[in-house]
């Protein structure tokens, strides 16, 4: 049996009731659903109809039955509505306003005519199928767009009470007589599908949130693949580690700046490595320092950690510029350690070529700053020498064979040529020597420096020569270039302490794009379109320090004892090696000995061996260079300087600043019965060859002088005589001075240390008439 009408109105306005709170509480919930705030207010309508329904039944007027009515189809418009907003469709404003418009006209009506209860059912049947039919047609098209279960079963519903409604229509229709008598029927039919179609709208509220969660587990799906990729194609690299030190996961840059391989495969990562890290100035990291470990130690970022890597591939080390973070989970704890990283190898090398430049520009500022120092304290120096050697030459005619005085004198001239040997070191530092560059075979000269430098070498000591065949010949003065390769040489001697070792010459060609060859020698081998040769001379001895590499060029930094060296070697031997467009490379460590690398442009073609480059070669070495430390004593005498008689005195006219020059230049020439005529000054010399220009048979000059140079005076002179023979003398000659002796007319430019014991050999070669 079915339960009266007011029962069932009470059900219905406590399920409307529970329908309210419950859409109300998801609209709070979800505010961008918004079908559920509607519904709420649907069955908030629902409730008012509901009550006005129990009021009418309890007798109240026919208007109230109007009332309940319009609530009750208010209700399913505000259910209609939330479906549409739901379904993310425009509000229908033409419709709803039609709607309630015909409703609200229809019911007050015929509320106003008396109370006809047939009239307003079937004004609430028709009103509602209309409404449904809209419902059914947008659940039409929201299921062809996203098809979902849900769709249809509203769409069934929708279906069943657009037939319960037809019903009703027909009943009254054709029954001409209200529904009292089956209301309780019909009401228990609407009520069970308001059940469902409450379910059916829950239902959608789950289902969007299914929708919504499946978007964005998809945008988060996206953004990680956007991410992924982002970070494996990132320029810097990146490292995920997790607390224990293995690794989570790789970006490429990483994969190309450890070497590691680019797997296909995002997930493979390589085997946790063991790398030495060092510090900037290439000291080992300790461990408390490394990003990783001060991430684990404190929990807080590490930033801008500049760290060189190696992974003992044998390679350089690479460096980079490291930050660290901590990467936590929900509560906190750390999941993973990212390190990231800029590689900065290539700025690290142009910075070490930079500061490297800087130092090469200090030194060659220092250098050419003391080598000009050294040019003018060798000019003053060499008159010194030259006046000692003169004098004491000249002091020994003076005295008797078996004078006790001779042996002193022998000791003076011995001191003042050491001293001269000196000055010649301190010009070959300063490049002021004279250069005469020619092709040299360096087989040439590496086997006349060993001849020499055998004789100081004990019988432990080991020499060996390898010139590789083939080797191309290099322009250059074979006296200098034997000097350094004797200079080194001797330093390797010194290096094994009296100990048993070897020392190896080895020469070898190279070509113009060797990577060895250094940059200024590559660059003067291309411009030149010649390939270069490399010389080296090595020892197993004692070694260097990394402080004494990067000294052992400055002039005067010696290693040795006071006394047992002048620290002017390896100066010597630098500025010789770069006069000739060379450069040297050094290797030594402390205990594995000491290898130099001489790198010399080649000269065009190969040189055979000529016999008078040997011979020229071996008497200038001989005569020049010393192996060994300054002999003690020696006891022959230098043959006498005879006079030499002529037939016809030859006047020579000698012009020096120094006077103690020119009282001993005249006195050697007048022993030799040359008529002579000295001045200090240029212009009392200029005269005296002007008043009289036949008178003289010969004129020599010092170059270097105040006001005027000899090679200022020669040009005068010439112009008032040009036949007359000059000869200019200099402390230091470069290929400057040649070159303008030359165009002024110089018959002779002579070193002026040489002028001592050849002087008046010169002379007598200058004055003597051409055959």
């Amino acid at each position: 049996m079915l339960p009266d009408l007011n029962t069932l109105l009470l059900v219905r306005l406590g399920v409307d009731a529970l329908i309210a709170v419950a859409f109300w509480g998801q609209m709070r919930r979800y505010p961008g659903i918004h079908g559920p705030g509607w519904w709420s207010l649907g069955a908030v309508l629902s409730i008012a109809g509901s009550f006005m329904l129990m009021v009418r039944v309890a007798g109240a007027g026919p208007l109230l039955a109007g009332l309940a009515g319009l609530m009750l189809f208010a209700s399913h418009v505000c259910a209609w509505v939330g479906l549409r907003r739901y379904l993310r469709l425009p509000m229908p404003r033409r419709w709803l306003s039609g709607l309630l418009a015909v409703q609200v006209a229809l019911q007050v009506g015929l509320a106003l005519r008396g109370d006809q209860p047939a009239g307003h059912q079937m004004v609430y049947a028709l009103s509602m199928i209309v409404l449904a039919v809209l419902v059914l047609r947008d659940l039409r098209q929201a299921g062809a767009q996203r098809p979902a279960p849900e769709y249809r079963a509203l769409a069934a519903l929708s279906v069943f009470e657009l037939l319960l409604l037809l019903t009703v229509s027909g009943w009254v229709a054709f029954a001409g007589s209200p529904l009292d008598g089956v209301a309780a029927a019909f009401l228990l039919m609407f009520l069970l599908t308001k059940f469902l179609r409450v379910l059916l709208f829950s239902a959608l509220v789950s289902l969007r949130l299914r929708q919504e969660a499946d978007q964005a587990r998809q945008a988060m799906a996206e953004r990680a693949a956007d991410s992924r990729a982002l970070i494996t194609h990132l320029g810097a690299g990146v490292v995920v580690f997790r607390p224990d030190q293995s690794i989570v996961s790789v970006n490429h840059a990483a994969r190309r700046f450890f070497g590691w391989p680019l797997e296909d495969d995002p997930g493979a990562v390589p085997p946790t490595p063991d790398w030495l890290l060092l510090r900037e100035d290439s000291t080992r990291l300790p461990r408390r320092e490394v990003p990783f470990e001060r991430v684990l130690a404190t929990g807080q970022p590490v930033s801008d950690v500049v760290v060189g890597i190696h992974n003992g591939d044998g390679a350089s080390a690479r460096w980079a510029l490291c930050n660290a973070y901590p990467e936590n989970d929900a509560i906190g704890g750390l999941r993973h350690v990212v390190f990231t990283f800029v590689d900065i190898t290539s700025l690290k090398q142009a910075q070490q070529q930079q500061r490297a430049l800087e130092q090469q520009l200090s030194q060659s500022h220092k250098m050419e700053a003391l080598g000009t120092l050294a040019g003018g304290v060798a000019h003053d120096f060499n008159n010194i020498l030259a006046a000692i050697l003169g004098n004491a030459d000249l002091a020994r005619q003076d005295l008797a064979q078996g004078s006790p005085a001779r042996e002193s004198l022998h000791e003076i001239s011995s001191a003042a040529r050491r001293g001269r040997e000196l000055v010649r070191q301190i010009l070959a530092f300063s490049r002021q020597q004279p250069l005469s560059r020619t092709p040299v075979c360096l087989r040439d000269v590496v086997a006349e420096t060993t001849s020499l430098l055998r004789t100081a070498l004990t019988p432990q000591i080991q020499l060996s020569v390898d010139v590789a065949s083939g080797t191309p010949a290099i322009r250059a003065d074979a006296t200098q270039l034997g000097q350094v390769l004797l200079n080194l040489g001797t330093n390797a001697i010194h290096a094994l302490e009296g100990r048993p070792g070897r020392i190896a010459y080895r020469v070898r060609g190279l070509e113009r794009l060797d990577p060895t060859l250094p940059a200024d020698v590559a660059q003067l081998c291309g411009d030149n379109g010649v390939d270069a040769v490399c010389v080296s001379v090595s020892d197993d001895g004692c070694g260097m320090s990394e402080a004494t590499l990067q000294r052992m060029f400055e002039p005067f930094f010696t290693t040795k004892a006071v006394g047992s060296g002048t620290g002017l070697g390896l100066p010597v031997v630098l500025g010789i090696v770069q006069a000739h467009g060379g450069a040297i490379d050094v290797d030594s460590a402390p205990g594995r000995g000491t290898t130099f690398h001489l790198y010399f442009p080649a000269a065009t073609g190969l040189l055979t061996r000529p016999e008078d480059n040997a011979t020229a070669l071996a008497g200038t070495m001989a005569g020049t260079v010393t192996p060994t430390a300054e002999p003690t004593a020696q006891h022959q005498e230098q043959p006498e300087m005879a006079e030499t008689p002529s037939a016809t005195q030859r006047h020579i006219l000698y012009l020096d600043d120094d006077d103690t020059l020119v009282f001993l230049v005249r006195r050697l020439l007048e022993r030799r019965g040359y008529k002579v005529t000295a001045f200090t000054e240029q212009q009392q010399a200029i005269d005296a060859l002007r008043a009289d220009p036949q008178g003289f048979d010969l004129l020599m000059t010092d170059y270097n002088m105040p006001g005027m140079s000899g090679v200022d005076v020669a040009r005068a002179v010439r112009a008032i005589r040009p036949d007359l023979p000059v000869a200019v003398a200099s402390g230091y000659i470069s290929d400057e001075l040649q070159a303008e002796a030359q165009a002024a007319g110089v018959t002779e430019v002579v070193f002026k240390t040489d002028a001592v014991e050849a002087f008046c050999e010169l002379v007598a070669k200058l004055v003597t008439p051409k055959s």
